[in-house]
């Protein structure tokens, strides 16, 4: 009896996180793959669906920036595009989207909870481009990142850049960067030391990793400034 009412309020989640993405899977058992965590399953995981829905969501935001900033230089868009595919976006609009909730992972996440709910974020992208093609998954990315989009009205620096600026200020010595090996496949996980400090970051592309571990560091640098104060 336990296991049909757990099998029962499984099944009430996944119909209510479908009714939020406003997409209704013709093969429903892709979103269950893209829900599931290699922590959770070796072998039956999303991570080719992340991998996929990574490349998906990178065409989708770039044709969004060119449909709404028609009349801004790339360098900009460069800048909108890093923040609108960080892993802290894709954590943000699939809690919006109740994701996080249904996200079936292990135990040794290590506390990156975070990153794990953005990756299945990725999947179920790359679920939908594979259910219903390019316009429904582009369809997906426009109704869940338009208003993220426009939120502002001037580009956000790159963290990489804003970084650099950061150490020139401090003690004038540029960030420094290194790729680490790292377990999961499709994945590169780089490491920046900068004014005395470390962080790391992990994406798809090296670009990525070193561009989330910037972000990572400028994280760790404002939270020791605001404990200093």
């Amino acid at each position: 009896m336990g296991l049909e009412i757990q099998n029962a309020v499984g099944a009430l989640w996944a119909k209510s996180a479908m009714n939020n993405l406003n997409y209704e899977f013709k093969d429903k058992t892709l979103f269950n793959l893209a829900m599931t965590q290699s922590g959770a399953d070796a072998k039956n995981n999303n991570e080719r669906l992340e991998f996929l829905g990574d490349r998906v969501l990178g065409l989708a935001v770039a044709e969004l920036l060119f449909n709404i900033f028609p009349e801004e230089a790339e360098g900009k868009w460069a800048r909108r595009f890093a923040f609108l595919v960080s892993f802290r976006t894709l954590a943000k609009v699939a809690e919006n989207l109740g994701l996080d909730k249904m996200v079936r992972h292990g135990h040794m996440t290590g506390g990156k909870m975070e990153h794990v709910v953005a990756d299945a974020m990725e999947a179920v992208i790359g679920a939908i481009y594979l259910d219903g093609g390019w316009e429904k998954a582009s369809q997906f990315v426009r109704e869940n990142w338009t208003e993220l989009a426009k939120a502002e009205a001037e580009a956000p620096k790159d963290p990489k850049t804003a970084l650099q600026e950061l150490a020139q200020i401090g003690d004038g010595k540029l960030p420094e960067y290194e790729f680490l090996d790292d377990e999961k496949k499709n994945k590169f996980r780089a490491r920046v030391t900068a004014l005395g400090q470390s962080a790391e970051g992990v994406s798809g592309t090296k670009k990525g990793a070193t561009v989330a571990a910037a972000q990572n560091l400028l994280d760790q640098l404002r939270e020791h400034l605001h404990n200093s104060q």
